[in-house]
């Protein structure tokens, strides 16, 4: 499967390619993101598995068994945003979830998406989400109208029949579509990835958090202090956010790059 056949976001000049977290149980961890996530295996080696969606890396997961648990006062990550193909897919996984009895931490309508959040054993803040058609959002000049209302959940699972086959893990076309980060100040963060990579600021809210993207997506980069606001660098002896990996149409060579609190940042060629 090529890009161009994944969702909008992906389409960008500068998209999000996967996610990296330290774990003090990767086993257990793995296990939750492949039963309640839906990713399959894809690799393991000592130390290390690797989930995915259509044989595309998406998450590691980093074992460090010494590791001490992530503070999330500090700065580091808020959730990574699992972006599914199409609004029936989330349909069938908020099925799922109610089946299985899946806890949710929260459900709404972005106006440009439609999310649902949850928490991984280890703390680790999750998105699953789909999006509205591109074309149906509205921006202001370069701004997008992106808010924050209660999802409705019986319209969304109405989208399938009874007779559906239901939820049979996160379809293959499935991608990260976003990466919201816990930052000491947003302003920093903006400066930084306009700076640094080229990203578009598109929208604020207030002066707590910033969503940046590249190629008129809502954002792949959100970046918030509402728990974290002065927060200085990250410990790296602690669980959560190991890296984030970004796929680059312009990039040449592999690099990569830290942001003010440490937050290692790859950047990858598009293959």
């Amino acid at each position: 499967m090529t890009r161009d056949s994944l969702p909008f976001a992906a389409s960008a000049p500068i998209s999000v390619s996967r996610v990296a977290l330290t774990a003090r149980d990767g086993d257990a961890l793995a296990k939750f993101y492949k039963e309640v996530v839906g990713l399959a295996e894809i690799a393991r080696a000592p130390g290390r598995i690797t989930l995915g969606a259509g044989g595309r890396p998406l998450l590691e997961i980093e074992a460090s068994l010494n590791a001490k648990p992530d503070d999330p006062r500090s700065a580091g990550l808020f959730h990574t945003a699992f972006l599914l193909p199409t609004r029936a897919d989330l349909a069938r996984w908020v099925r799922y979830a109610m089946e299985k009895k899946i806890p949710i931490d929260g459900a709404s309508d972005h106006f440009v998406s439609e999310a649902l959040y949850l928490t991984d054993p280890e703390g680790n803040g999750i998105e699953i989400y789909a999006d509205r058609p591109h074309e149906q959002w509205k921006w202001n000049s370069s701004s997008v109208d992106m808010g924050t209302v209660r999802l409705d959940i019986p319209d969304l699972v109405s989208e399938i029949g009874k007779n559906d086959a239901g939820w049979k893990g996160a379809p293959e076309s499935s991608i990260v579509g976003h990466v919201h980060l816990r930052v000491g100040n947003p302003a920093d963060a903006e400066r930084w990835w306009r700076e640094k990579l080229g990203f578009d600021a598109v929208a604020h809210y207030g002066d707590a958090a910033v969503f940046l993207s590249t190629g008129g997506y809502h954002h792949h980069i959100g970046a918030n202090s509402w728990h974290s606001a002065g927060a200085g660098r990250r410990d790296p002896d602690r669980t959560g956010l190991a890296w984030v990996e970004l796929v680059s149409k312009d990039a040449k060579t592999e690099k990569t790059l830290s942001d003010p609190w440490g937050t290692e940042v790859r950047v990858v060629p598009a293959g």
